[in-house]
């Protein structure tokens, strides 16, 4: 264990740690938290357009009419299914304040550099389709859009660094100033993803983001969507944990733009009246796998809770039950704690693994159904959560990965616990001692 702990201290810390301070995962994984609630409020009105509560669909349909359904999805639409929108202005405004440079111009010149290159036909005869499909501008388009926003923000950068700028004098107000001083930027940004169109237009695939999502979007939300995919993950990250590294951050910043488009491709198809196609997606991450926390630590707050016997392992319990039921396990992890602890470190990296096996074959099995693509706020409590996401059968499931995490912790954390309890009783003998022997001189001190 000492050697294993030391082989990854030094080879994979350190990794983790340039991987967590990237500037480009850490402006992706801000570009998605400041998105989410854009992407949770659009779920919300599918969530609600297809209510899993028995007589609801025919109270609306004979309410509002046939087009009930679509009328109310229509926040969706403009939230979760434009979402490569939002995450291009967000990313090249995050990346371009890492390099100090003007966060408007980057956003205006990431936009434009984004529908360079997308499927679109502005020159077509009126009432054949003008315009940009939806569906470039969602799910399908994401990747392509996180990279015309980190290629145009890194050309902006070279310009700069070259001076190729328009520099106006003194007198001339701060907004007209920055605004020529971008104008050479820009310029080069439009006409380097004005030859990457021209350059894709003359092959088979017509744009850069036909080739992107065919050769590299597609593959990788495939291997996204597998099992061991996931169990990889959680191992990765639930072993940074353990050494006090926010393993969330780190592979979340890399999976969760690949989850997120599985998520995108489950609503759309539920929004259109078909089965969620995908097991894996952002909403499983979240819902069925961190089951109180990274670590799905909620059984182990129930042993904290219920039957642990040191005053330690109790208070611990207490403090972190509320937490816990929002699933934030901070105070587990870093209390009790399980950072760089050879107990309970086995069944933190564990755990997590075993909950997405049990949820994914309940899912494949047909027992409980996919993912329904509804975004809902990572600290919704579970059961509550499986309920939103799968309905009762989800609530359920996470009932039972309750329990399981609480199976697979308790031998472990009873062993922690009688350490714990072991060091109490003999603190508090050797606090007795101390005591009786001031008493002792004090007496000898009187007399």
């Amino acid at each position: 264990m000492e050697k294993f702990m030391s082989f990854l201290e030094e080879k994979m810390v350190p990794i983790a740690g340039k991987l967590d301070q990237n500037r480009y995962l850490t402006a992706i994984k801000n570009t998605f938290i400041g998105a989410m609630p854009l992407f949770i409020i659009g779920s919300f009105f599918v969530l609600i357009a297809y209510l899993p509560i028995p007589g609801f669909a025919d109270f609306m349909l004979n309410t509002f009419g046939e087009s009930w359904q679509r009328t109310i999805s229509l926040p969706n639409e403009v939230t979760m299914s434009m979402m490569t929108i939002y995450v291009v202005i967000g990313l090249s405004s995050n990346l371009s304040k890492s390099y100090h440079l003007d966060s408007m111009g980057a956003i205006f010149a990431a936009l434009a550099a984004f529908l360079m290159a997308t499927p679109v036909n502005l020159f077509a005869v009126e009432g054949t389709g003008n315009g940009i499909p939806v569906s470039a501008l969602g799910s399908s388009g994401l990747f392509v859009g996180m990279l015309c926003a980190v290629l145009s923000v890194e050309l902006l950068h070279f310009a700069d660094k070259r001076g190729w700028k328009i520099k106006m004098p003194d007198s001339v107000p701060a907004n007209v100033s920055t605004s020529f001083s971008t104008l050479i930027p820009i310029l080069f940004v439009t006409l380097v993803f004005f030859a990457i169109r021209l350059g894709f237009s003359a092959t088979s695939y017509g744009t850069l983001q036909s080739f992107i999502f065919s050769n590299l979007q597609k593959p990788l939300t495939s291997l996204g969507a597998t099992l061991p995919a996931l169990i990889i993950v959680m191992l990765v990250g639930g072993v940074l944990w353990t050494f006090g590294i926010h393993g969330g951050n780190i592979v979340g910043g890399i999976m969760q733009p690949v989850w997120l488009a599985l998520t995108a491709e489950n609503a759309e198809a539920i929004a259109n009246g078909l089965p969620a196609p995908n097991i894996i997606n952002f909403q499983f991450y979240n819902n069925f796998t961190k089951i109180g926390g990274w670590g799905a630590t909620f059984g182990l707050c129930i042993f904290l809770l219920f039957f642990a016997k040191s005053q330690q392992f109790k208070a611990i319990g207490k403090l972190s039950i509320l937490p816990t039921i929002f699933t934030i396990n901070e105070p587990i992890t870093f209390g009790l704690p399980i950072v760089m602890n050879p107990i309970l470190m086995l069944p933190y990296i564990i755990c997590p693994v075993v909950m997405a096996i049990v949820a994914y074959v309940s899912m494949d099995l047909g027992l409980v159904p996919y993912p329904n693509g509804v975004n809902i706020p990572w600290t919704t409590p579970p059961i509550i959560a499986g309920f939103l996401v799968s309905g009762w059968q989800g609530a359920v499931l996470n009932v039972v990965q309750i329990i399981l995490s609480l199976l697979i912790y308790f031998p472990f954390a009873k062993a922690a616990d009688m350490v714990a309890l072991k060091a109490e009783r003999i603190a508090a003998e050797e606090l007795e001692s101390a005591e009786t022997e001031l008493e002792a001189n004090r007496s000898l001190a009187v007399k």
